[in-house]
């Protein structure tokens, strides 16, 4: 059986998510000069957020960036101040896709990325203000036309979204079909007047862990990471196939990084309609 309690010399796992929008929150983990301090305490596994949540939750990660509606279940996961990833207008890397002739209050099915908790959760309650709260959801792998062909509407999160909404025009192009990009956060924001939060840092509640170190070097991380956004769009540009210009306004004015009054009072928000609605079970958000 795991020793419960963290040893001395026994680096902490993450689990990060492996998609561009944490890349700030990131820096210092994977750039110098603080990178290799860093390896010395922490070990780091990239992977999609719903199995960022399935690892806390298990006892395969010590700390991960976790999706809001995965907390509700899990209550023994405590959250970090300081961080998020969030959204306070468009976003463009959460979309809800659907056939242009069909309202959304008359949609029978929505194909959901597998890969996503919160967005799923976000949608539900979008779909409940649109009165139609009862569609069902089918999860799927992320393949948009795979998706519409399967359902009337499609969720697709994080890189993918964002290279769907680069293939607007040339897939109307291909198949004729005209089809309306609803970006979630947008629509959140529209219903509510608050931000839409995707992920927060969380630890186990397992063992001895050191939480105000990591806090410090998870908000310094960040800082670090958000005065670096012209590298970072650099970096992934060509790794991603987009646009430097394209990332730098995606990183820095679309997504927003910092777990600030706003941000909290969405949560709140967020979970007490959730509950509301039968959605999440009730919870109420605490920070360490």
């Amino acid at each position: 059986m795991q020793n419960e309690q963290l040893r001395q010399n026994e680096r902490l796992r993450i689990a990060a998510i492996d998609f561009l929008n944490p890349a700030p929150l990131m820096w210092d983990f994977e750039h110098s000069p603080l990178d290799a301090e860093l390896a010395k305490r922490y070990s780091m596994e990239r992977m999609v957020p719903s199995e960022c949540a399935r690892q806390l939750i298990v006892g395969e990660a010590d700390l991960g960036l976790i999706p809001i509606a995965a907390l509700a279940a899990h209550p023994e996961l405590r959250v970090l101040p300081g961080c998020a990833i969030a959204a306070k207008g468009h976003i463009r890397s959460l979309l809800l896709v659907r056939r242009a002739d069909q309202p959304i209050e008359k949609i029978r099915s929505v194909a959901a990325d597998t890969a996503s908790r919160a967005t799923v959760t976000y949608a539900r309650l979008l779909f409940h203000k649109w009165g139609n709260g009862a569609v069902p959801f089918v999860p799927m792998k992320v393949d948009l036309n795979k998706m519409l062909a399967a359902a009337d509407a499609a969720i697709v999160i994080g890189d993918p979204a964002l290279y769907a909404r680069r293939d607007r025009e040339a897939r109307l192009a291909r198949t004729g079909e005209e089809l309306v990009y609803h970006d979630m956060a947008e629509e959140w924001r529209a219903q509510t007047g608050l931000p839409y939060i995707s992920a927060v840092w969380c630890v186990a509640a397992r063992g001895n862990l050191p939480v105000e170190r990591i806090t410090e070097d998870c908000i310094r991380s960040r800082d670090h990471g958000l005065a670096h956004i012209d590298d970072l769009a650099a970096e992934w540009a060509p790794r991603m196939k987009l646009p430097v210009e394209e990332l730098r306004d995606y990183l820095g004015h679309n997504l927003h990084y910092t777990l600030d009054e706003e941000c909290l009072e969405g949560i709140r928000v967020f979970y007490e309609t959730a509950a509301a609605l039968g959605v999440l079970p009730k919870y109420k958000l605490q920070l360490t």
